[in-house]
């Protein structure tokens, strides 16, 4: 997938943890990749061989990470979290049961009034998503 001029894209900062992120993520979903990686050099400011700045995709939708030489107060939150509509319960059940191991249920994978088959999860880099069954 050759990389689009798409204007918006969400950005993920991590203290570290960009590259095993992005790889965890790419190898989750279909239709997913690394697009570019950008590392530190050995005068810095990060850990040499970190994260300046990377960009891959999950089911097209273009992301960046980065891992941040800067030691934040903050990490991720609830309050935001990636959509991700699954084509098959087969897909859904296993990106579920993988994204909550060492992470958090916050809705767990059912039916609900709006989905038939939804879940609400946060995984084990504290990245929320939710994922919805495709109608």
């Amino acid at each position: 997938m050759s990389e689009e001029k798409q204007k918006v894209k969400p950005f993920l900062m991590f203290e570290g943890q960009a590259e095993e992120a992005m790889n965890f993520y790419t190898s989750l979903f279909d239709q997913s990749e690394i697009i570019s990686i950008e590392r530190y050099g050995p005068k810095g400011p990060g850990p040499e061989g970190s994260v300046v700045k990377a960009t891959f995709s999950i089911h097209g939708q273009q992301m960046m990470c980065s891992d941040s030489p800067v030691k934040h107060a903050f990490t991720f939150t609830p309050s935001i979290s990636l959509f991700v509509t699954c084509d098959t319960v087969e897909e859904i059940n296993r990106v579920f049961e993988t994204l909550s191991q060492d992470g958090k249920v916050y809705m767990g994978l059912d039916a609900y009034p709006f989905s038939e088959r939804f879940g609400w999860v946060g995984d084990r880099f504290g990245v929320t998503w939710q994922l919805s069954l495709e109608k």
